[in-house]
């Protein structure tokens, strides 16, 4: 391994000074990835159509193209789908992230170009493992492989041979150069498998023979493969399968709430661990210090994105007039807006983040602009019933696997209420009202509305808690046919729909 950590070393120092250059200089970075779009989107039809190439400054480029979501997108993309050239990005695009994000009947599709899988992704990617190497210089991580969990892969039934529809990381995965693929496992044709059943079972069994040395994946889906790795393996932890592990890189989801139930699956030296913000539309943030405050990442400023921020509040009354990075403060909110590489111009994603910092900008995710409960002016939003879970969940010595949260509406005798409903990894707390309260007592803490409402049980009561038989989510989830990948379950709604769906699916079973 001389030779490899030699040249890996040599690499990682030319990277490392790139990045810490960026992240002091990052408003210089995003004028100039401003510039580097602009410049392109002349190529394209929505280019042409709002005058991009001859924006000159931001106020001109913020004046002409509108801010839009996917569904006001959705034409463009559904075009460029069915091999249009020219239409968001210069060419022909054949690559489609397939993200459906919650458990939706609908599905996003989101254009990947050649420029953001090659300078967004893998420029990502290539990042993470420089910060990961320089944030731990005794690490071995690169003498052994990767193992991910990533979602599957299908052919674009819209355009000829070469185009491709899937999850990001299949996508990914799909397209990395020949020695890259032998860093990772297990083999490709597993690793996009569609049966979700099927791929996790030879998962196990391939990754099980591999020296795996690192993790990489969503909490939720990554522990059920873990427990299948020590089924197969008659093991009680997982150095004894994968002496050599030192770390899992994660996101899509806080891990917060999974820290305790990963620190089961080890003994010895814990995992080291390292928060990605990597979504379909584009890698956005990673983690630049270990350890580091939960859930904190720099934002990235050099990936072919350009930032635009709504402030949350505004955004949740109808505003749309966004702020570029400069302006934004630290403490505060923000609706994501997104131009890019990939075609995306002025984007809404649907995350809200919160800046923990200007001097570097780190964010952390605070939540979706969809996913909140705000029935009763509450304003409970996803960061907050993470918070709360996590404290309960160690006050009580338990772990939560996974949970959703709806309000239970007031109605001639019912009072109004927050209704959790939580399935737990192992035992559940032995008092469960203790454990409801602690998640309601942390709840006004940390949400003054929240609090508000909550004085002497005028507005809403104390929650209610019902704890689901294991493996709830999971079955519930492939009855729908939503195994693995982007799928989940959101956290918060301010419907019943998934609330009643799963008690429905409980009480059938």
């Amino acid at each position: 391994m001389g030779l490899i950590d030699t040249a890996t070393t040599f690499l990682m120092r030319r990277r490392i000074a790139r990045i810490q250059g960026v992240l002091a200089d990052p408003i210089r970075a995003q004028q100039e990835q401003l510039r580097r779009l602009l410049a392109s989107a002349g190529g394209a039809e929505y280019g042409r159509t709002y005058g991009l190439r001859d924006c000159r400054t931001y106020e001109t480029f913020r004046s002409r193209v509108p801010i839009v979501t996917y569904e006001e997108l959705w034409p463009y993309i559904e075009r460029t789908m069915h091999g249009e050239r020219d239409v968001l990005w210069p060419g022909r695009t054949r690559l489609f992230a397939k993200s459906s994000g919650t458990t939706g009947a609908r599905s996003k599709f989101i254009p990947v170009t050649s420029a953001s899988l090659h300078h967004c992704h893998y420029m990502g990617g290539k990042d993470m493992i420089t910060l990961y190497l320089n944030n731990n210089p005794g690490s071995q991580v690169l003498a052994g492989k990767n193992l991910a969990v990533g979602g599957s892969l299908e052919r674009n039934p819209h355009q000829a041979y070469g185009s491709w529809i899937g999850d990001v990381s299949a996508l990914i995965m799909n397209n990395l150069p020949g020695w890259a693929q032998r860093m990772r496992s297990p083999r490709l044709e597993t690793a996009i498998l569609p049966n979700w059943e099927e791929k996790l079972e030879r998962i196990a069994r391939e990754s099980s023979q591999e020296n795996v040395t690192s993790l990489s994946g969503v909490p939720t889906w990554m522990l059920l493969l873990l427990d299948k790795v020590l089924e197969i393996n008659k093991a009680t932890d997982l150095r004894q399968v994968w002496p050599n592990l030192e770390c899992i890189i994660h996101g899509a989801v806080s891990f917060a709430p999974y820290r305790e139930i990963f620190k089961k699956y080890v003994q010895g030296t814990p995992l080291r661990t390292m928060e990605v913000y990597n979504a379909s539309e584009g890698y956005f943030a990673q983690q630049d210090v270990q350890p580091g405050p939960e859930g904190e990442m720099a934002l990235m400023p050099d990936y072919g994105i350009f930032y635009e921020f709504i402030p949350a509040e505004q955004f949740r009354r109808g505003s749309d007039l966004a702020i570029p990075l400069e302006e934004v403060e630290a403490g505060q909110d923000y609706a994501l807006v997104i131009s890019t590489n990939g075609g995306l111009w002025r984007y809404l994603i649907g995350d809200t983040v919160r800046f923990t910092s200007t001097d570097p900008y780190r964010v952390v995710i605070s939540g979706r602009t969809k996913h909140f409960i705000n029935a009763f002016g509450e304003e409970v939003v996803v960061e907050n019933a993470e918070a709360a879970i996590t404290y309960a969940s160690q006050q009580t010595g338990t772990a939560v696997r996974n949970f959703t949260v709806a309000p239970i509406y007031m109605g001639g005798s019912t009072q109004a209420c927050h209704e959790w409903l939580v399935e737990f990894e192992g035992e559940p707390p032995a008092q469960a009202q203790a454990f409801i309260q602690l998640i309601d007592d942390r709840l006004r803490q940390v949400n003054s509305d929240y609090d508000a409402k909550r004085q002497a049980n005028l507005a809403l009561k104390a929650p209610e808690l019902h704890i689901l038989p294991d493996g709830t989510f999971y079955r519930w989830l492939k009855s729908k046919g939503k195994l693995g990948g982007q799928n989940k379950v959101p956290r918060l709604s301010n419907t019943r729909e998934y609330v009643e769906q799963i008690l429905a699916f409980v009480q059938a079973a």
